[in-house]
């Protein structure tokens, strides 16, 4: 008997506007992240509303690019590129990783690694020397994705988030680009 293997599509790429069916994908995609503890931010999911005025409002900051991951051709999670603010001559040397993410779904497709990819291009052609981006000690698989993407660990922040009644460790991370 032949064993059938399915060669799935994965695909990132910079978002610079949301159609209906994309917003949807997205809220999708970050409602189930954060019920599995993907580590968005927020704790539990806002309403589906709140959701949706998050998305449409990163695509209006002009310091954020909005990076999608697609599995199939489906939203399945994202990351922020953030760029310093335009007063910030010291630090327009680096930008910050922020806000990644996939759905339980899709991960354990190499979306990450695509994703990663994408963002590194981007900050590349924007002028960036560094990239920046901050993970909780909780998240083992995200800091095993980052140190193989090579990003060196730089410091430690013990009362990095609050969840719960309790602080969780956050480790600062870094890449030279």
């Amino acid at each position: 008997m032949q064993k059938l293997t399915k060669k799935y599509n994965i695909n990132a790429e910079i978002c610079k506007n949301l159609d209906k069916v994309d917003l949807q994908e997205l809220c999708d995609a970050t409602e189930e992240a954060i019920i599995g503890g993907g580590g968005f931010g927020w704790i539990s999911p806002p309403s589906f509303k709140t959701l949706q005025n998050y998305w449409k409002g990163v695509l209006l900051i002009p310091e954020r690019v909005l990076i999608v991951g697609k599995l199939d051709n489906v939203i399945a999670g994202s990351v922020q590129l953030i760029k310093p603010a335009k007063n910030n001559e010291a630090q327009s040397h680096s930008c910050i990783l922020s806000t990644f993410f996939f759905a339980p779904w899709a991960r354990g497709f190499g979306l990450a690694k695509e994703v990663f990819r994408k963002a590194e291009t981007k900050a590349k052609q924007d002028g960036f020397k560094v990239m920046n981006l901050e993970v909780r000690e909780t998240q083992s698989r995200a800091i095993q994705l980052y140190e193989q993407a090579g990003f060196i660990k730089s410091g430690v922040n013990p009362k990095s988030v609050f969840i719960n009644g309790k602080y969780i460790t956050g480790f600062y991370y870094y890449k030279e680009l």
